[in-house]
């Protein structure tokens, strides 16, 4: 090839061209990270955080050693170098003797096999069945489980768990550290940013829309979201809230007016092809007053609301039967 016909990463062709979206708010920003591309920092006295900019985990060193939550690996062996570095700068323990799952989720706990295998692993007991049943040897099963809420004491440092259902995913927990002025609670807000894919890729949608007041409930003034590169406050929590809310409001509003008769007359036998027109019409017309409201209040509300109106929508009309009419 010659260096005329060399390709390059920008195209312009339109069929090819990336999208634009809008800028990130500032607010949604994070630390910067270190050159090894991690961020260590202090959530409350020996209650630590760390996070790669997209992932977050956190640990807390006691006088019986380190207690990590969540492993995840894109920060990876990153976590064992911030846990040595805070055990360093303030002569305590390094050794990770307990790690706590707040689910099953690889890309939250897929580092978990690089601690000792005498490490404690917690978790409720559905994440261990699940992991025996994924059988993934960078997830070994935890070994100690509960049912609806348990109270740790560790090295004299308090950690409460919970779980309040599904909401994320059929395992995920509440870890409540009342002495830090902390909440970890994955996958549900991302602070300063929208959420992804279909709400967080959530498998219970009125789960998750309540996940939000179950957190609030807690005394906390640190959250921990495992995405992103910052700490979340109330106000985020608050804010997440009327973002989904709106979009909730805005679905039903769109199952009641979308009239979905041009799309079956178009596509006559093909179903599916009417089905697929008249859902997106539904969505699309949900998600655009939202779109135009938290576009430069949350990051990305450009590039997901779609996504998360489609999984809203259709558990407002599969969950809750809204817009489900009985043929006469």
């Amino acid at each position: 090839m010659s260096s005329s016909e060399t390709t390059t990463g920008t195209s312009t062709d339109p069929a090819t061209a990336l999208p634009d979206y809008a800028p990130v708010p500032r607010s949604a920003a994070g630390p910067a990270l270190n050159e090894q591309g991690y961020h260590v920092g202090r959530v409350e006295r020996n209650l630590y955080w760390v996070t790669d900019g997209t992932y977050q985990s956190a640990f807390l060193t006691t006088s019986e050693g380190v207690v990590l939550l969540d492993a995840p690996p894109t920060i990876g062996a990153n976590i064992r170098r911030a846990v040595d570095e805070i055990a360093a700068a303030n002569g305590v323990s390094n050794e990770v003797t307990h790690l706590i799952y707040s689910h099953h989720h690889a890309d939250h706990v897929g580092a978990s096999s690089l601690f000792d295998k005498d490490v404690t692993r917690i978790g409720h007991e559905e994440t261990r069945r699940l992991l025996l049943r994924d059988d993934d040897p960078a997830r070994p099963p935890n070994e100690e489980t509960f049912q609806d809420r348990r109270t740790l004491e560790i090295g004299g440092e308090r950690i409460d768990l919970a779980w309040l259902g599904p909401n994320h995913s059929p395992d995920n927990i509440l870890i409540h550290l009342p002495d830090h002025d902390s909440l970890m609670l994955i996958d549900i807000v991302n602070p300063g940013w929208a959420p992804i894919y279909h709400s967080n890729l959530t498998e219970d949608i009125p789960g998750y829309l309540e996940a939000p007041a179950n957190a609030l409930a807690y005394s906390w003034k640190h959250y921990i979201g495992g995405h992103n590169g910052r700490l979340g406050t109330r106000d985020d929590v608050t804010l997440h809230q009327q973002y989904m809310a709106d979009i909730a409001d805005n679905s039903r509003k769109a199952i009641d007016t979308v009239d979905p008769t041009r799309y079956f007359q178009k596509y006559g036998e093909n179903a599916w092809a009417a089905v697929k027109g008249y859902l997106d019409d539904v969505t699309a017309t949900a998600a655009a007053p939202v779109i135009e409201k938290y576009t430069g209040v949350l990051a990305a509300a450009d590039v997901f609301t779609e996504s998360t109106t489609f999984a809203v929508m259709q558990s407002i009309r599969l969950d809750l039967g809204h817009g489900s009419y009985v043929h006469p």
